[in-house]
């Protein structure tokens, strides 16, 4: 077969502070035919996610940073379109890799390939990149096995409308939690937190005193946080925890576009006198739980205890300005961008 055009996304600078759209370059690329073992994956949704901020530094950290003038990688579904001889996947095959900001590309089976999807019975492909993907794997592991969640604890979860926080407050209800409240941003995400299941939401934007409003909603003390903004929020979760308490430490946003380290919680002398853990997790060391996480997933999606909210971008040119608008609050649920078509023709 011919050969193939396709776009990509480069990181053209390094940001300082806030990224901006001056930080990437959108470039054509042509695509040999795929050889033995290859194939060519033509990408029908990729994810921006808010730890590809931190990659984007030239540091060392537990993934390697992304390198000036290349394509930045990251999550993404798609669908092989042409397979070369003893490849592992056929053409037609939904597969889930790392093949990231572009629009399609040719790679060894499985060298960015993390699965063939077959997906379940009215979820769309793209739901494999949010709630039934990393974002769903991290609030598995993050709750149950890194907050050690049992059925009485109180769950306070923040940005609990995003793609993780979400999956963490209907896991906690489904598993017995008597009491989940979660922030957000807005009244409408607030709305959503209790169509969803949540006790009470807070927004944190118009509460006021953030560690007062949280003090109302757990005036019997927080068993389990979970963690994806740090700074105010984990003051204020640390200022109300009960004696024993966890907090699952599993995103900073707050933090990620500093230019100077910010000032520590006031507070952290309450993790002695109330024998708190505070543990940070990355969820690649817990895939081990996958096999639950899918079994659950399902089981909760089937019985109407399970949904979620995604915010989709169209065109690779746009993914820049889907990931500023994390940032920024601007997603609502899981944040996409559509690169392709669903299907292969």
């Amino acid at each position: 077969m011919s050969n193939r055009k396709s776009r990509e996304i480069r990181l053209k600078s390094r940001p300082a502070g806030m990224v901006s759209p001056e930080n990437f370059e959108l470039a054509e690329v042509t695509l040999p035919a795929p050889g033995p073992g290859q194939v060519l994956v033509r990408n029908s949704y990729m994810t921006v996610d808010p730890y590809m901020r931190g990659r984007m530094m030239d540091r060392q950290s537990y993934v390697p940073p992304f390198q000036i003038g290349e394509a930045l990688t990251g999550g993404a579904v798609g669908q092989v379109v042409e397979a070369g001889p003893g490849a592992q996947f056929q053409v037609g095959d939904h597969v889930q890799s790392f093949g990231g900001w572009r629009e399609a590309f040719v790679a060894n089976g499985p060298e960015l390939m993390t699965q063939k999807i077959d997906p379940i019975p009215g979820v769309g492909i793209q739901s494999y990149l949010g709630s039934l993907g990393m974002p769903g794997m991290t609030a598995y592991a993050g709750l149950l096995r890194i907050g050690e969640f049992k059925p009485e604890d109180s769950v306070f979860v923040s940005a609990a409308s995003g793609a993780v926080g979400a999956v963490v407050c209907q896991i906690a209800k489904a598993k017995g939690s008597k009491r989940v409240v979660g922030s957000a941003g807005s009244d409408e995400k607030c709305a959503w937190l209790k169509q969803i299941g949540c006790d009470e939401a807070i927004n944190y934007k118009t509460c006021g005193d953030l560690h007062a409003a949280v003090a109302r909603a757990f005036p019997d003390g927080i068993g389990v946080y979970f963690d994806n903004v740090g700074g105010a929020h984990l003051e204020a979760a640390l200022g109300n925890m009960r004696q024993f308490g966890r907090l699952a430490e599993c995103g900073m946003i707050e933090q990620y576009n500093a230019t100077e380290p910010p000032p520590g919680p006031r507070n952290m002398i309450l993790t002695v006198g109330l024998s708190l853990t505070i543990r940070g997790f990355i969820v690649s060391n817990h895939y081990d739980m996958a096999p639950d996480f899918m079994r659950d997933m399902a089981a909760w999606i089937k019985a109407g205890k399970m949904t979620w909210k995604e915010t989709i971008y169209d065109g690779i040119e746009r993914a820049p300005e889907a990931f500023i608008g994390l940032f920024k609050g601007e997603n609502f649920g899981k944040m996409l961008v559509r690169v392709g078509p669903d299907t292969a023709v």
